[in-house]
């Protein structure tokens, strides 16, 4: 039996890299590739693949949610999660959402193509590193304050209203604002907010 599996993953460089080592495979075929998870369940209702490899990004605002809705709409399809990093709180809400399998953006062709196959064979696939995240979930980097102030960006709130709600300076929230980049690797707010709730620290 050949399984027949959509990609969905933002980095074309990659997508592309990721289509052509699994149509490699004598028993797979990439069926459909997408950018992103815009046009991802009309594709999977159309191919009616049996595994979904989709790539969870801060660029979407609940990564999980797409997850939720092919289990409900397309149960036909299993999905693999895929995430450059593995949190307590990442893990338990793309499992509950109904993700198959969670592998590391860093696994190996052997340990993705096991996956998929494992998924195909109606069983589940969990990267050991997703596992241990469970088990040793990281301690939070932010002091209480930053942690007050990316609460207040996690709403959406301008620098000026945090600033008002927190009785700071303007100057003081952008501060802290900076350092949340660093110390979470985001390149901007809404990819700190999303790496602080992937982390379960909000």
């Amino acid at each position: 039996m050949v399984i027949h599996v959509v990609v969905a993953e933002d980095m074309g460089l990659l997508r592309g890299a990721l289509c052509a080592a699994l149509s490699g495979e004598e028993d797979m075929k990439v069926v459909a590739d997408v950018e992103g998870v815009g046009e991802l369940l009309t594709v999977v209702r159309r191919c009616r693949p049996q595994v979904v490899v989709l790539a969870l990004t801060p660029e979407s605002p609940d990564p999980v949610e797409v997850v939720a809705r092919i289990s409900a709409e397309a149960p036909h399809a299993a999905v693999l999660a895929m995430s450059p990093r593995w949190s307590p709180a990442l893990v338990e809400a793309a499992l509950a959402a109904g993700a198959r399998g969670l592998v590391g953006k860093d696994s190996s062709l052997v340990e993705l193509v096991r996956a998929i196959r494992a998924l195909a064979a109606g069983e589940r696939a969990i990267d050991p590193a997703a596992a241990v995240a469970v088990l040793s979930p990281p301690e939070i980097p932010l002091t209480a304050r930053e942690m007050d102030v990316l609460r207040m960006a996690a709403e959406g709130l301008p620098l000026k209203e945090i600033a008002s709600r927190l009785f700071l300076a303007h100057g003081t929230v952008r501060n802290h604002l900076s350092v949340i980049l660093r110390k979470t690797g985001a390149r901007n707010r809404l990819e700190a907010v999303w790496r602080a709730r992937s982390n379960g620290w909000l």
